[in-house]
């Protein structure tokens, strides 16, 4: 068989537009602009490109779009300063610290100082509490993604068997709790799992986070599997270089259902979640629904 190839840029525009939509319903309601304010500290080329498509699609989806440029010798006490001047400013509904931040500063202390109702990237303890018992209002973004894929792809995921391989803050354990919360069956595989291909067969839904180019073959996979490839692997082949997930794609694609691409499947669903958590942090503190 042949997967179905999901198209993430196709239905990352489809979220777009309904944040677009509800951003307008908002606005007339309540008369107020959701505002995302994005920091980015220093000039790390790949940030600021992914800072400056932020902001493209935020003033498209009808958001003001803040930005704060600040530079690679910004102290600790500067940037949690900056931080809190954005909690305490009622334009500003998202704020999100882009990362990698400088080797000097402490990116988690950062991060905590990010009010939890404005935590567009759903890293702070607090929405992690909440995701974990059934009150989330900002998801990790990535995880977001992931399972809005599968539920437009399965509709309803109960008693489905799902395996994440990774178990990270930002992707994996995230991913196990929205899984969890739709009922499925989830595995969860790291570096000291034994045989992974086997847990990997068991699966309906493979979710590989794990930041191993090529890791997952298609040999590994139960046949109509839905895989969901989160990896961004730099590869070098002769003098050229490529992008590659955490999946084998050549040969997954021959036993798979449906399967993520790389580029093109899940990373431009980040971009897309970010925008629907801004406009619920927006809702959640004006008291909309």
């Amino acid at each position: 068989m042949s997967a179905d190839i999901i198209d993430g840029k196709a239905f990352a525009a489809t979220i777009r537009a309904e944040v677009a939509r509800d951003t307008a319903l908002f606005r007339e309601k309540t008369g107020i602009q959701p505002g995302l304010a994005v920091v980015l500290v220093g000039n790390d080329p790949a940030s600021e490109v992914y800072v400056r498509n932020k902001g493209i699609q935020a003033k498209e989806a009808g958001f003001a779009s803040l930005e704060y440029k600040l530079p690679a010798d910004t102290t600790q006490e500067a940037l949690l300063a900056k931080v809190a001047e954005l909690n305490a400013d009622p334009q500003v509904h998202g704020i999100l610290v882009q990362l990698p931040l400088p080797k000097h500063l402490d990116a988690d202390a950062v991060l905590n100082a990010i009010t939890p109702d404005k935590d567009v990237d759903g890293f702070h303890p607090v929405n992690v509490g909440r995701l974990w018992t059934g009150n989330p209002v900002s998801i990790p973004c990535t995880p977001l993604g992931c399972s809005l894929i599968l539920r437009d792809r399965l509709g309803d995921l109960a008693g489905k068997r799902a395996i994440v391989i990774g178990r990270s803050n930002i992707v994996g354990k995230p991913m196990v709790a929205l899984l969890l919360a739709a009922n499925a069956t989830v595995t969860v595989a790291h570096s000291r799992s034994p045989d992974l291909p086997a847990l990997c067969r068991e699966a309906d839904i493979v979710v590989a986070a794990v930041g191993k180019a090529q890791l997952v073959k298609g040999d590994w996979l139960k046949p109509g599997a839905i895989v969901l490839d989160v990896g961004i692997n730099r590869i070098t082949e002769g003098d050229k270089t490529r992008l590659v997930g955490d999946v084998d794609f050549a040969s997954a694609v021959e036993t798979a259902g449906a399967i993520t691409p790389v580029p093109g499947g899940i990373g431009p669903m980040t971009i897309a979640c970010l925008l629907r958590n801004t406009l619920a942090c927006a809702q959640a503190l004006h008291g909309q629904p």
